[in-house]
């Protein structure tokens, strides 16, 4: 596995790593397997607190510098890194700031004596992590488990080396131990001899359906706890009395943030005969709008896709839609440029044998459906086998919650396109994966909940 920096604007290459040994990888296990017990023996919470909020001031110190790193990567629009940057700094500092609530023994209610649970670390996690959000996606997971206690070891995506590199580099300056993260450019071959290490407690994934069936499938063998997160294809409900003003607020955003390369995107927009023709007016003023070009200039709206692969890819998936009668409403004209650009494309009339029509589009796509009412739109957001996030947007609260109630899927936002912040659980279920990340949720995924427990005499 080749990990280097080629910049999805020009498709230069930036700069190579290299990859590590197996007698690398164990000299790493060594030591954070060592940091492991030494926190267990000595605690060491207070000065943890400590270095998560100084990682959190660093970021926000050098937020260009951190911005910059991942748009070269991965092509992100620089404002849209920076604003990654950001909830870095606050995911750090929030569970920096809930340390002694989230750890604090919890009583148990029993007639039969004295009982409650601790929250105690596992040890060493490996996470493995994406592209489409270099530094969100580590942080996520490293702040929780750094706090309670379980140091990381990181395999991220090959195509955003300087990322992975850079967040070790930050995690030292802040002072954290050695051990307290570890990069490590690893194959996929040895990924598999690090979660078979009895060393590693518990194993992370945010990926496609593929990587995280294999990723489990290694884990259980080895009898590890894991987590996953594998995508979506993520429906916005548009109501009978939704206010078509406030939808034209939302978009393009829900769909081309990140060029479309969310797994929480809402990718498919279902919408009542109502409203159609108006919706189908909003979405392609909308998309007309965005301008392509250098991601570090701040008057783009759209960059470029992560690599010429994910490029050729979605190409192909709205190629196959088309040859199985979807019809293009706007879009999927060539971009002559030697960066991976893919125009902002709206596609409808995918019917339930399109193969689309269970398939995630990580790209600049739309896809748009009508349907007579409000069931049958709930019918159709539930007909897919992924359940990770969705909207529902209207002006009847009481109506919106209720039908928010009956979709299948992780999270629902209502009247908004997807958020994230730190006290918010992220994570989904179907073959969206399983487990959560963020708030208290995600504190508790890699820890030991210990009874102890006093009966009575």
């Amino acid at each position: 596995m080749t990990y280097e920096t080629k910049y999805p604007f020009s498709n230069n290459v930036l700069k190579k790593y290299d990859n590590i040994s197996d007698e690398t990888i164990e000299q790493f296990l060594t030591t954070s397997h060592a940091l492991y017990k030494k926190w267990r023996k000595q605690d060491a919470l207070e000065d943890r607190k400590r270095q998560l909020h100084k990682i959190a001031e660093i970021l926000r110190r050098d937020i260009d510098k951190y911005a910059e790193i991942m748009t070269k990567d991965m092509g992100k629009l620089f404002v849209e890194a920076k604003g990654e940057v950001e909830l870095c700094a606050d995911i750090a500092d929030y569970y920096a700031d809930k340390a002694d609530e989230f750890l604090a023994p919890r009583p148990l209610e029993t007639d039969t004596g004295d009982a409650y649970y601790l929250r105690q670390a596992t040890g060493v996690i490996l996470a493995i992590e994406p592209w489409n959000f270099p530094f969100y996606q580590i942080m996520r997971v490293f702040a929780p488990n750094f706090i309670v206690g379980n140091p990381m070891v990181l395999k991220h995506a090959s195509i955003c080396p300087g990322s992975a590199q850079a967040f070790e580099d930050l995690v030292d300056e802040a002072g954290a131990e050695k051990g307290s993260y570890t990069n490590l450019f690893v194959s996929y071959g040895q990924v598999a001899n690090i979660i078979a290490d009895p060393r590693i407690t518990g194993v992370c994934l945010t990926g496609s359906e593929r990587g995280g069936a294999a990723i489990a499938e290694e884990a259980g063998k080895n009898l590890k706890k894991s987590t996953l997160e594998l995508g979506g294809n993520d429906a916005f409900i548009i109501l009978d009395d939704a206010n078509m003003n406030e939808l034209k607020e939302l978009l393009p955003g829900v769909r081309l943030y990140n060029a479309g390369q969310v797994c929480t995107s809402s990718k498919r927009f279902i919408v009542t005969k109502k409203n159609y023709d108006a919706f189908i007016e909003i979405l392609v003023d909308s998309f007309k709008g965005a301008q392509w070009g250098d991601p570090m200039n701040p008057n783009t709206s759209l960059a470029p896709l992560s690599s010429a692969q994910a490029k050729e890819d979605v190409l192909a998936q709205i190629q196959l839609a088309i040859e199985h009668g979807a019809k293009v409403l706007y879009g999927n004209e060539p971009i002559d440029h030697p960066g991976n650009f893919v125009m902002q494309t709206i596609l409808t009339d995918i019917t339930k044998d399109n193969p689309i029509y269970n398939q995630e589009i990580f790209g600049p796509v739309a896809i748009v459906y009508i349907v007579a009412n409000e069931e049958e739109a709930i019918e159709l957001a539930n007909d897919s086998s992924y359940g990770l996030g969705g909207t529902v947007f209207g002006t009847d609260v009481d109506r919106i919650h209720e039908v928010a109630a009956q979709i299948e899927t992780g999270m629902t936002f209502i009247n908004s396109g997807w958020a994230s912040l730190p006290e918010l659980p992220f994570g989904g279920i179907k073959n969206s994966g399983y487990g959560r990340e963020l708030s208290e949720l995600g504190f508790t995924a890699f820890v030991n909940e210990h009874l102890v427990y006093t009966p009575k005499k």
